[in-house]
């Protein structure tokens, strides 16, 4: 099973809160919903579309989970996207939530104290991709140790001048290629890459 992480990311790299202006406000974030001006329908919904074809899984860390949860199941039935988000596999990576909170349907708890090694058995033993939308956290710590095998991103033109972001600041370097790159009407860049020393 590959890894796969898709954002939505600003120019200078930050992640934090695209969607809606009160998905994430820490450390005073005021730029929520920040790439909703940027979203070209044919061309970034149909990136979407062609990579959600592929996945078998979704991995979340605990906010962009419960960010989801409260917000697919009661499109349940109104679009194919919402009825394919509710049925799919989710694993969370949480070290507060419990399997009582695993409400939204198809959500299963990764171990709290081995979610890196959860995580590598799924992918050794699994198939097709398993997205990581969003999880800064998360994303950050499975690229430091490798578990990534493709970036999915949305480069927006905007600069928000701080936030978080997704890409650890460890000095290591990391060579990608470019797979697959697509300009939207917007400007934003629908990049797609790979390790550069995988297939």
């Amino acid at each position: 099973m590959r890894i796969v992480l898709s954002d939505f990311m600003s120019l200078d790299g930050v992640v934090q809160a695209p969607g809606g202006p009160g998905e994430d406000t820490e450390g005073g974030f005021a730029h929520g919903g920040w790439s909703m001006p940027y979203f070209d329908v044919e061309v970034m919904g149909g990136a979407i579309d062609e990579a959600m074809k592929e996945t078998r899984a979704l991995l979340f860390g605990r906010r962009t989970w419960q960010t989801m949860a409260a917000a697919w199941p009661e499109r349940a039935g109104t679009d194919p996207f919402a009825d394919h988000m509710n049925a799919i596999t989710k694993y969370v990576a949480s070290t507060t939530l419990t399997e009582a909170d695993m409400t939204w349907n198809n959500s299963t708890l990764l171990p709290a104290d081995n979610v890196l090694g959860a995580v590598a058995d799924l992918r050794a033993s699994g198939e097709g991709d398993m997205h990581v939308m969003g999880s800064s956290v998360l994303a950050r710590s499975l690229v430091e140790n490798g578990l990534v095998d493709e970036y999915r991103l949305m480069i927006s033109p905007v600069l928000l001048g701080g936030g978080k972001r997704m890409f650890p600041e460890d000095g290591v370097a990391r060579h990608l290629r470019l797979v697959s790159h697509t300009v939207a009407s917007t400007g934003t860049q629908v990049c797609v890459f790979r390790p550069a020393t995988t297939g």
